[in-house]
This record gives structure tokens, sequence and C-alpha cells, in this order.
């Protein structure tokens, strides 16, 4: 038997990569399995004189006792033999603990919407009667129970919207809202139900609150997703900074792989190794989401995970990572690919007759529960300085039309002076009648007659000044896509960034109305009418 440079044996040393190599494949393998001889070994063996530390770089403790006796005596160190224990113990504990987050998470979430919707209804039922038999009991409990988590489930599953973008509460009010709807045309078909609308009421409000707190502890309780970063790029190390901004979220990163990164590169999460060490990364790391961070390593990086696919892991790529975790685009890194989103096959359709019937309603509706204000505020507004009452703008609207905007003044007179000039923190030109005006989007009531004139939406971008398109074409990527749909009232750029000035804060503003671009759905629109009814009373955002 002779020895190679290093001192081993040959048929050791083969032995030995074997081993390591079964073990690569498949931690869990057994010690007769990666032996390949089946007898488990009594001992370690390694060459006379050799010290068991110099193999520590070659095999792990696994692999060094799938070897079968032989001629040379056990030299295993016993402290480094009992490091490699202790290691080897906290990354099976670590697996166990992932495998029973995996097994867990997806049970405690419907236990807990189930209990939400259970609890109130049969509360209201045994409140409501004493005459009711425990057989009509289980039934009406089974059928309301039945209706409520059907359309809690369609509300949801329907829109397709992440919860981290738009919380919790307004599928829970629509599922609530539709949950009571159904339920009361089912009593008024069945007569025989015996179940009046002041409990459906009571129902309605027991599910939605409770609903709002299982959601929410569902978030809370379950696991953090597992991230891993495929390909370095600017748009890449801006999602860094972007989730590290908002810790609230549950998303912690694994690492990064790439294949032009070097090896002593600092980077703010560990360097793996490279794609072609992605078959041994992932089942050993066991990922969520693997967001691939450069599209020119897409293709390779898909060719070596499509084959892990039963692993249970999710591919992204920058864009719909953003919408997932964010509820925005990342409008500088944004391919353009993205906007074939906008027409793809499976696309749910946004029907225009349902939006302006939206439109329609909630503008007659304000008009009329804000007539009483309008006297009072023309009447301020006059008494606050020279001018008109109202204040007429012309604005860029759908597909390039422009229109008149009208506002309620908030402004001296004659602030601009002929130049176009976007509105400033604590702007000197605003008065004090204004002031208050903007803080609680009162100026913007008069723009419910533009929606009337079908000029704009209830919930779309801002209209913007066509003094200043060229600027913003120029300088902000795909901004003239937002005129792809009307401008609106209050939008999702509103309410998640506030206002804008500048073209950076257009750019931030821009990546929210191309999200809402391809999501809008009626439930989004309920959490935007929602969201900016709650801005209204923090009077937060306005200038």
């Amino acid at each position: 038997m002779s020895d190679d440079k290093n001192g081993l044996p040959q048929e050791l040393e083969g032995q030995l990569a074997h081993a390591y190599r079964r073990l690569l494949q498949d931690p869990f393998a057994s010690l007769d399995d990666a032996s390949g001889n089946g007898k488990r070994p009594r001992n370690v063996i390694v060459p006379a004189g050799t010290n068991g530390n110099e193999l520590a770089p070659k095999v792990s403790l696994s692999a060094m006792s799938v070897l079968g006796q032989g001629a040379y005596p056990s030299l295993v160190d016993a402290e480094a033999t009992e490091d490699w224990r202790l290691r080897e113990g906290v990354e099976s504990r670590q697996r166990l603990s992932r495998l029973r987050d995996r097994s867990e998470g997806p049970v405690r979430g419907p236990m807990l919407r189930l209990a939400a919707v259970i609890v109130p209804i049969s509360l209201v039922l045994l409140a409501s009667s004493t005459r009711l038999t425990t057989f009509k009991f289980l039934a009406l409990l089974v059928l309301f129970t039945g209706v409520w988590l059907t359309m809690q489930h369609a509300a949801t599953v329907s829109a397709r919207l992440s919860p981290f973008a738009i919380g919790v509460w307004a599928p829970s009010m629509v599922g609530a809202v539709n949950g009571a709807i159904a339920s009361a045309a089912m009593c008024l078909m069945l007569h025989g139900l015996g179940v009046t609308f002041p409990q459906i009421l009571l129902m309605f409000a027991g599910v939605f609150a409770l609903s709002c707190i299982a959601e929410a502890l569902s978030l809370r309780l379950s696991r953090r997703r597992r991230l891993l970063l495929v390909g370095v790029s600017d748009g890449a190390t801006d999602l860094l900074r972007d989730l590290s901004a908002t810790p609230k979220l549950p998303f912690e990163w694994i690492g990064v792989v790439d294949d032009e990164m070097p090896a002593d590169t600092s980077f703010p999460i560990p360097v793996l190794g490279t794609l072609a060490d992605l078959p041994r990364i992932v089942p050993r790391s066991r990922p969520d989401l693997v967001v691939v961070g450069d599209l020119e390593q897409r293709d390779q990086a898909v060719d070596h995970l499509v084959g892990m696919a039963n692993i249970g892991f999710r591919i992204v790529g920058l864009p719909e990572i953003y919408e997932y975790a964010l509820g925005r685009v990342p409008v500088r890194h944004l391919p353009r690919a993205w906007f074939m989103s906008l027409l793809h096959l499976y696309q749910r359709p946004y029907s225009r007759l349902v939006a302006r019937s939206f439109d329609v309603s909630l503008a007659v509706i304000g008009m009329v529960l804000a007539a009483p204000l309008f006297a009072l505020i023309a009447l301020l507004v006059r008494c606050s300085g020279r001018g008109p009452v109202f204040f007429r703008q012309e604005r860029v609207g759908e597909a390039g039309r422009l229109f008149n905007l009208i506002k309620f003044r908030t402004m001296i007179e004659g602030a601009e002076n002929g130049e176009a000039v976007w509105a400033a923190e604590g702007d000197s030109r605003i008065t004090r009648v204004g002031r208050f005006l903007r803080a609680t989007r009162l100026d913007e009531l008069p723009q419910l007659w533009n929606v009337l004139r079908n000029e704009m939406s209830i919930i779309g971008p801002r209209p913007e000044r066509p003094e200043f398109l060229e600027l913003l074409e120029r300088e902000v990527p795909f901004w003239a896509r937002r005129l792809l749909i009307k401008p609106g009232i209050t939008g999702w750029a509103q309410v998640k960034g506030g206002y804008a000035s500048g073209s950076v804060g257009a750019a931030d503003k821009l990546s929210y109305d191309l999200y809402y671009l391809k999501h809008r759905s009626m439930l989004l629109n309920f959490a935007i009418v929602a969201k900016t009814a709650a801005t209204v009373v923090s009077r937060s955002g306005a200038r």
C-alpha cells in the first residue's frame, strides 16, 4: 500500500473522500450508508504517527467515523472530537427547529381564523334564544361558520395581496362585510333559521374584531422568513438597505451566493459560495425565498434550483420581493419586462364599470355629507386674504389629457409669480387657514366634482402639473406609465409615501403608483380609503 504526498495511504484517502461526498449529499445518512460496507465502525482509524486534528480539514467527525477497522491505531484527539460533536449537535437542533416551524406555521393561522369565526357566532346564537336545541344550535353554527369562512377566504385569496403590504384589518373587514351580506341573504331565503338582522350585525362586529386579532397574532407568532440572495447588483444592495430599514418585517437573510464576488469581499450578509454550490447550500440552509438579485445570473441559478423544488422554497425576483414585503416596486431597477405583468394572461381584470360605480357612489355620498362644510370653508377662505375661494390649476390626467383641478385656495394670491414651484415644508406662501385645510385634507373636497366629471377617480396617482412633465420624464424612469389610469384624490402613494416634491420624491411615489397599477382591486381600494381616513385624523404627511 503506497502513501501519497500527505502521508495518508491511498486506500484510506479514498475511503475518507467517499464518505465525505456521501455526507455532503445527505447529511442525515446513516453511518452504514456512508461507509458503504454495511458494517458499523467501532472506532476512528488514522495512520500511526498522524494527529487526528490534521484530518479535521478533510473530514467531519461523521465522515471519519464511517471507516472500518484496520491495522492502524486510533489517535483522534478527544478535545477536537468533542468540539465536532457539539457543533454537529447545534446544527442538528437548528434543522429540527426549522422543520418544527414549518409544520406548526401552516396549522396555527387556520386554527386562529376558525376560532375568530366560531366564538362570536356561537355567543350570539346562545345569547339570542333560550329555546335553541342542541341540534339546531350546532346546525346554525356550522352553517354560518361555513358562510363566513368562505367569504373571508375569497376576500383574501382573490386579491392576492400580501399582509405585509396592506395590513391585516382590510381583508378582515371585507370578509366580515361579505359574510354579513351572505348571511342576511341566506336568512331571507330560509325563513325557518330564526336569525334576525340585529343578530347578524352582532356576528359581524365580533367576527371582524376577532379576525383582526387572529391575523395579527398569526403574523406575530409565525417564524421569520429565511431569504437567500442569488447574485449581487445595485438593486440587490438597495433591497438589503430597504429591508433593514423596516426591522418589523419578519425576514432574515441567510446569505448571498454569487459567481463574481471575491471571497474576501466585505458584504452586509454572509457570502456562502458560488452558484455551483447551490445544490449544497440550499438543502442545508432551507430558505423560504430565493431572491434572484442579478438578472445576468438568473438562468444559471434556475438551472441549479429547479432540481431541488421539492425542498419547498420559492424563487422571486427583485420586483416581486419588493411587492411582497414593501408594497412597492424598485423603480430605478425595474426591468421593462415587468410591465408584461399588466397584460398577463392570468392577470385578474379590473372592471372599469365597477370602478366608475365605486367613484360615483363615494363622490355623491361625500358631497352630500360635506355640503354643510362647503359654506363654512368658503367663508374661512374668504376671510384669510385676497383671492378667490376656489383655486383652479391645470393638471395632467389619464392618457396625458389636461383638465382643471379644483381646490379650496390655501395660498396667498400670486404665490407663484408665473413660475411653477413645488410646495415645501413650512411654505411661507400658505395662509393660516390654508395650513389647517391642508393638514385635514379639506382643501381636496372640491375635487369630488372632478370625479363626477370623470376627470379623476377617488383612488389613483396624484395628477401632476404639465410644467413638471419634462423634468420628471427625464429624471424618473417609467414616470409616464402612471398616466395609464385616471389620477385620484387619494392613492396608495399618498397613504404610504406622503407628500413628494422634486424628482427624488416623485420616484418614491411612482414606486407605489406602479404597485397600485398592477394590484388594483376593490380590496386595495377599500384599504386605501380607510388609510386615508386615518391619515386625515392624524394630520400626517401634509404640506
